[in-house]
């Protein structure tokens, strides 16, 4: 059962779990703004995303069986724990369990065309672990596109059902946070996914990958991340001095929690020199994503105030 758990990486679903329930409970009811889902809706919704997510990183692993033999050994888990039978049935499985569930959760809210959004999620994970992480860049924006979509799929869901002409414009800017919160997800798992490919060059060399350390060397593609990673950093600051500049409590964490850690981990990048510094930078950005998605807790006080 363990070895279950640790092929569908629990630990990132419950993340995903937790920053969905967050949107709901935290960041959309405390306010009354109309949303369309009740205790179930949610559940379900959640439980179509961390299916569908669980899948992907079930094909991914069998796509990765050559690459993590060089990367990581140690962690591997098809072939060793389980049969690469048993683990692409649980990918099928959990597919259907996770499309199944969208197509319901769709019908519930009367949206049927959104149960698109569940299909294309399961297509797209499968041709990235097959073909698109292969490419130049190109995976690393798909899977990060797809982080971003876990956020969103919870707006669309509960925001969009409910528009009204009235009620349209509160709507929108609850959205339109969401989305902000999106795209900081997507920025923070792509500079996380470079620093994955700079840590796994000796596996995805052997095993014919064109990532970006690949394409330019280790050095440049670790000067490129440091650059890059001045971009979130630069967004938040701005965000931070433009809306938050009144709420010390607000301005506290963000520096604590987010700029802080951000600005350590793009000094440790330009000086990181082993695969071991890569890890813990790839494993800082996890933990700003993570840290970021906990400032919903203080829209209460910042707006409320």
């Amino acid at each position: 059962m363990l070895n279950i758990l640790n092929l569908i990486r629990w630990k990132n679903l419950i993340m995903i779990a937790l920053v969905q329930l967050l949107i709901k409970y935290v960041f959309l009811e405390p306010f009354g703004v109309q949303t369309t889902l009740d205790g179930l809706g949610i559940s379900l919704l959640i439980l179509a995303t961390v299916c569908i997510a669980a899948a992907g990183n079930i094909i991914n692993d069998i796509y990765d069986i050559e690459t993590d033999l060089v990367n990581k050994p140690n962690k591997v888990i098809i072939d060793k724990s389980i049969s690469e039978k048993t683990a692409y049935n649980l990918f099928i499985g959990l597919n259907l369990v996770g499309v199944g569930l969208g197509f319901y959760v769709s019908h519930m809210v009367g949206r049927a065309p959104f149960f698109s959004i569940f299909v294309v999620i399961s297509i797209l994970l499968y041709v990235y672990a097959s073909f698109l992480k292969r490419m130049l860049l190109v995976g690393n924006i798909v899977i990060s596109v797809l982080v971003a979509l876990s956020l969103i799929i919870v707006a669309v869901f509960e925001l969009i059902p409910a528009m009204t002409p009235s009620n349209q414009s509160t709507q929108v800017v609850f959205f339109k946070v969401v989305f902000d919160y999106a795209l900081f997800a997507f920025s923070i798992n792509l500079l996380r996914e470079i620093a994955k490919d700079i840590e796994d060059i000796d596996g995805d060399y052997k095993t014919g990958m064109y990532t970006l350390p690949i394409a330019i060397g280790r050095e440049r593609a670790k000067n490129i991340l440091t650059v890059l990673s001045f971009i979130p950093l630069v967004g938040i600051i701005f965000y931070v001095v433009s809306d938050l500049y009144k709420q010390p409590v607000a301005v506290g964490y963000f520096l604590l929690f987010i700029i802080g850690p951000l600005i350590y981990t793009s000094i440790k990048t330009f000086s990181a020199s082993t695969k071991k510094d890569m890890h813990h930078i790839s494993n800082m950005y996890k933990l700003v994503m993570l840290l970021g998605m906990l400032s919903l807790l203080l829209y209460k006080y910042v707006i409320l105030s």
